[in-house]
């Protein structure tokens, strides 16, 4: 599904990744721990196309994303990669209906396709009740799951989490964990979380 070989990153005479090597299969939850600076983020969003490595490789799906121009890049990004940030990123004059379809929009689907998805997805993450508010009435839980339900919306091979659960209370953060655990074996979906601690890696 996704394998990174020697990947190597520097921000002046600072290297902060060093060869980074690994494989990850379809179906997996994989997490990155580690202190502050350590690269975490940026590992990440190399492997989301956010951001390139100096050297190496990266292969998401059996496609080497280093051998795309922008443009494809940008279409391969929309189609196979889904984000959940710490900050959940809603656009505020939209309804939870509206900023999970966005991706959909952006893809080409039509707008009852989009919304006929984002409502299956929203029904699963228990947020019917939700879907015409905007993201000032909703909780941060809410809020958070909405997101989880952008990021899910065109179906991509793999999720990318930047301290997703970062800005949640104790309870919601368990509750976010556990649907990651939830939508894995419900979808097979593939996820890569970056996190702090270790309390994701130990459920």
């Amino acid at each position: 599904m996704i394998e990174a070989i020697d990947i190597r990153k520097s921000f002046g005479n600072l290297e902060v990744l060093k060869g980074i090597d690994f494989t990850i299969k379809q179906g997996e939850i994989v997490t990155i721990v580690g202190a502050s600076g350590a690269g975490k983020t940026t590992l990440l969003q190399i492997i989301g196309t956010l951001s390139n490595a100096d050297s190496g490789r990266i292969m998401i799906d059996g496609t080497d994303i280093s051998r795309l121009g922008s443009k494809n890049l940008a279409t391969f990004r929309n189609r196979k990669i889904g984000f959940v940030f710490q900050f959940h990123h809603l656009l505020a004059e939209f309804t939870a209906l509206e900023n999970v379809c966005i991706p959909a929009f952006i893809q080409g689907k039509s707008k009852s396709a989009a919304e006929k998805d984002a409502e299956k997805i929203l029904s699963f993450l228990n947020l019917m009740h939700r879907v015409h508010h905007k993201p000032s009435e909703l909780s941060g839980g809410e809020q958070q799951r909405v997101a989880v339900a952008r990021a899910l919306i065109n179906n991509p091979a793999v999720i990318l989490a930047d301290e997703p659960s970062g800005n949640l209370d104790s309870a919601n953060k368990k509750e976010l964990h556990e649907l990651f655990f939830t939508l894995r074996d419900k979808y097979n979906q593939t996820f890569i979380i970056v996190t702090h601690d270790n309390q994701l890696a130990e459920m």
